[in-house]
């Protein structure tokens, strides 16, 4: 062999560095994409023939051959890396079964490049819709640990320093916010990207008289994308998806940071069942939490491919190049997965972590959370402004700490002592109002106001959170319906076809 396999122009075989190290892995994919260059084809074919491109009986033994392929399977197709990539390989296969002539008239008005610009988002699609699926079902899990732990009272912090009371349950709802928010950003560049790049041939279109829209319909897209040159070019919806899932696992790596202190043994708020911890190989009282290290530590790599991706793009030309628009795709693929694998070690966690009941109460009660609490008293039953409350309540907490005494031993005596030195005055508040002011249950239910952390609050904005997340279902469930159809018809009418 003493030229290339797929072109006339290259009058030496491809060295064997360029088909070990670039094609070969790229044909390791192929099952993957397998069933998506099926579907580019047959798509291409119905539109020839009803276009009339093509005679009837070259579109009937296209379609045929097509159908052939695709009934055996992709194992049938000896891989070549001489021949370059995956759609080489496969036409090879094609013309081998319905000869040259008739093979060979399937790339009318078309190039690889809207091809492969085609696959990427045939394939993303589905990706996406996985991950919003993955994503949902998280929400789903945040949302029923929020309503069992409704009035499971924690501390709550800020600068990782005791602050106010909340409850876990608060805390997974708020999760389930964060990732609502994630679940918008992807079903956006989901129904963004739903456009078809079929028709823009190697970036200037062709001079046949194709029909893009047809193409389009097929292939279960809302449309096609108008200009040829930004069809093939661009790869963008890769980047907007990666930089949104580089979100998503900076939020899960937070949310796994929390859940990694809270189950220390010196925090001891959450606990986790064995099935999700490791051990130690010396240590016999170790038990790791081997999940959460893991969730943090995949956010690098999501990030990195993030990264890695945009540099690729960044420096090539805007049209079609092999970094701009495959090697940048590779993070896509591996940030995908990477989520959707996370995802479901999330739901794990979320599912599966329980809350120290006791230790929760007992830290909120005693680590001055509720000092807030106190000074809001001030407010409204001393007639204080804010700010001298915060004086007073900021004395008496400096008493207690120095008298080594925790939040609910601070008495009416301490208080009043602190007002008559902060503001040479007494406040006339009883003990029980004092007691109540620093009980962590009372703390919390009296923020009731929409989207607090008092039961009767967290379980109105937990139902409205389920009736969004159902409403993202139906119209992810409508999505699927579309593509399904769009199948089923694409499917029918290459076989009606093939038969004519």
């Amino acid at each position: 062999m003493l030229e290339s396999k797929v072109s006339r122009r290259l009058k030496e075989p491809t060295a064997a560095q360029v088909c070990d190290l670039i094609y070969a892995p790229r044909l390791a994919g192929f099952a993957d994409g397998f069933g998506y260059l099926g579907d580019v084809n047959k798509a291409h074919i119905v539109m020839l023939a009803e276009c009339a491109l093509i005679d009837p009986s070259v579109a009937a033994a296209l379609a045929r051959g097509v159908l052939e392929m695709e009934r055996v399977g992709p194992q049938a197709v000896t891989l070549d890396p001489l021949r370059e990539d995956a759609y080489f390989n496969y036409e090879a296969h094609l013309i081998d079964k319905v000869g040259t002539d008739i093979g060979g008239r399937l790339h009318i008005g078309r190039s690889r490049n809207d091809l492969l610009a085609t696959l990427d988002r045939l394939r993303g699609r589905d990706v996406l819709m996985n991950l919003l699926d993955a994503l949902y079902t998280v929400r789903q899990s945040a949302l029923d640990g929020a309503e069992q732990h409704a009035e499971a009272i924690m501390p709550g912090y800020t600068h990782l320093q005791p602050a106010q009371p909340i409850t876990y349950g608060f805390y997974l709802a708020a999760v389930a916010q964060a990732l609502e928010r994630d679940c918008k950003r992807l079903a956006a560049t989901l129904d963004s990207m739903n456009q078809s790049p079929m028709g823009a041939a190697a970036f200037a279109g062709t001079p046949f008289a194709i029909d893009r829209s047809r193409t389009a319909e097929l292939l279960g897209f809302d449309g096609f994308l108008e200009n040829t040159l930004d069809a093939v070019g661009s790869r963008d919806f890769a980047l907007e998806s990666m930089a949104q899932m580089t979100l998503l696992a900076v939020f899960w790596s937070r949310v796994a940071q929390d859940f990694f202190v809270w189950s220390t043994h010196e925090f001891a708020l959450i606990d986790f069942p064995d099935s999700v911890a490791g051990t130690s190989s010396i240590m016999p009282q170790k038990k790791n939490p081997v999940v959460l290290e893991y969730l943090k530590g995949r956010t690098g790599q999501v990030l990195g491919s993030l990264v890695a991706s945009a540099v690729c793009i960044k420096g090539s030309n805007f049209t079609h190049t092999g970094d701009g628009n495959r090697e940048s795709m590779r993070g896509f693929w591996d940030s995908a997965q990477e989520c959707h694998e996370c995802l479901r070690l999330l739901d794990l966690v979320l599912r599966t972590a329980q809350p120290n009941l006791s230790a929760g109460m007992r830290k909120a009660t005693e680590d001055f959370s509720t000092a807030t609490g106190l000074a809001d008293l001030m407010v409204s039953q001393a007639d204080l402004s804010f700010r001298e409350a915060h004086h007073v309540v900021g004395a008496v907490v400096r008493q207690a700490m120095d008298k080594g005494l925790p939040a609910n031993r601070i008495d009416e005596a301490m208080v009043e002592q602190a007002a008559q030195e902060q503001l040479g005055r007494s406040l006339g508040l009883d003990a029980e109002q004092i007691r109540q002011a620093l009980d962590p249950v009372s703390n919390v239910s009296s923020r009731c106001l929409p989207g607090g952390p008092a039961a009767s609050a967290l379980h109105l904005q937990v139902g409205k959170a389920r009736t969004r997340l159902e409403q993202e279902r139906d119209v992810q469930s409508h999505r699927r319906q579309r593509q399904a159809q769009a199948q089923q018809t694409l499917q029918a009418t290459t076989e009606r076809l093939a038969q004519s």
